[in-house]
């Protein structure tokens, strides 16, 4: 393929700490899972039912009761979190009960909720 569209065309000023950060940064397929995580994240719904994952696993009634939502929106949108792999599901009778993936998921809600209410 041709050359990137967003080509540099500038001279760094302190070439030697640019060469280090650019040999340190993540590749492009990396920032463009972050990005898709983010954009995940950003709807109001799917951090309230991650925050709520957060704190105790639940199933989707429990979750709709503390959303104030039905049961219906609720499933959409953990159908959403686990298809990208951000909570797990495990069935225990005629219940399905949600949480989230990994303790990395868990550490993200922390440090952001930490990061906002600082900024308040």
């Amino acid at each position: 393929m041709g050359e990137s569209v967003n080509k540099c065309d500038c001279q760094a000023v302190n070439e030697e700490l640019a060469e280090k950060v650019k040999s340190e940064m993540e590749d492009n397929s990396c920032f463009s899972l972050l990005s898709a995580f983010f954009k995940l994240i950003s709807d109001d719904t799917r951090i309230k039912i991650m925050y709520a994952l957060s704190k105790s696993e639940l199933c989707v009634n429990d979750l709709a009761v503390i959303l104030n939502m039905t049961k219906s929106a609720i499933s959409h949108q953990l159908k959403l979190l686990k298809a990208s792999g951000q909570v797990k599901s495990r069935k225990e009778g005629k219940f399905v009960y949600y949480s989230l993936d990994d303790e990395h998921v868990f550490e993200i809600m922390e440090n952001a909720l930490i990061h906002v209410k600082h900024k308040k």
